[in-house]
């Protein structure tokens, strides 16, 4: 990490790691020449993660993971983080060498009222860049001041920060490139594993019709419009709303503009994974009916 100048705004970076030695090198090169200070919290990664991040000359702490809502409320409870702004990355994401510079021009009189910051996420797919089937732009809320961002334990895997102050976006992409992807085995266990935890997200959030940190909106920032959509998706019937997602993405929002690997994304994404958490959902509804 370098000296700051006088102008530059102080930010430390946040990543969380579980064997990330493919893709930390990259996240912690986008970011280690002008962060004030980087943690990286690992929840007890085997591989070299921790001489990944030691290289980069990140601060490596140890804590056991349950979601990534509750690693991050750990994170931003317990790191002694002394910068007014934070950015928090998945070891995945990466800022692009124009949003690093977007970020290093930024300064406390632009910044003035502003409580989160939001960064839109490009997201790549076995070297692809998902472009279309409303995929991108996406904004997510990734830089924030310290003290002003909440988060929602109920997420189970769909983790958002959100702040009830105003909030602005960059014009700049954080690259999402998770390389342990590549392998379509791997996409598709992990998804698996996913979609068992959105299924009982969403059976529970049925049961205590849940209250939302902000207030779901079409009008809204950006995660008051995302939460909107769940909404919506939770009250569509179960095993036909995959097919009209895949549709909606694939044909009406130009997915197929995005090639081989997007068709393959599209698929799996759109359909099979939503698919395959409305059959568990489903599962869940039909144990609670018996019990």
């Amino acid at each position: 990490m370098t000296t700051l100048n006088a102008t530059q705004l102080p930010i430390t970076v946040v990543v969380l790691t579980y064997n990330e030695e493919s893709n930390l090198a990259d996240c912690l090169t986008s970011v280690y020449q002008w962060a004030t200070r980087i943690f990286v919290v690992d929840s007890g990664s085997t591989d070299r993660t921790s001489e990944i991040a030691a290289h980069f000359g990140a601060e490596l702490v140890q804590h056991p993971f349950e979601t990534h809502a509750r690693q991050w409320d750990w994170a931003l409870e317990n790191l002694p983080i002394h910068t007014e702004w934070i950015l928090a990355l998945d070891a995945d994401q990466r800022a692009t060498p124009e949003l690093a510079h977007e970020i290093r021009e930024l300064d406390n009189a632009a910044l003035l009222g502003v409580d989160g910051i939001y960064i839109k996420r490009r997201q790549i797919f076995r070297d692809k860049w998902i472009k279309h089937g409303g995929y991108y732009p996406k904004y997510l809320l990734k830089m924030f001041r310290r003290g002003s961002v909440k988060t929602d334990a109920r997420d189970l895997v769909d983790h958002h920060f959100y702040v009830t102050g105003k909030a602005m976006k960059l014009r700049r992409d954080l690259l999402e490139v998770n390389k342990k992807e590549n392998d379509i085995s791997f996409w598709i266990e992990k998804h698996n594993r996913y979609a068992a935890l959105l299924a009982k997200e969403e059976l529970e959030n049925k049961r205590t019709h849940r209250a939302h940190v902000l207030a779901p909106s079409f009008l809204g920032k950006p995660d008051q419009q995302s939460l909107m959509l769940k909404k919506v998706w939770s009250c569509l019937p179960l095993y036909l709303r995959p097919f009209l997602y895949f549709l909606y993405r694939y044909f009406l929002r130009f997915g197929f503009l995005d090639g081989k690997e997007g068709a393959i994304f599209h698929f799996l994404h759109a359909f099979w994974f939503r698919l395959l958490v409305d059959i568990k959902l489903d599962e869940l509804q039909k144990q609670g009916a018996r019990g």
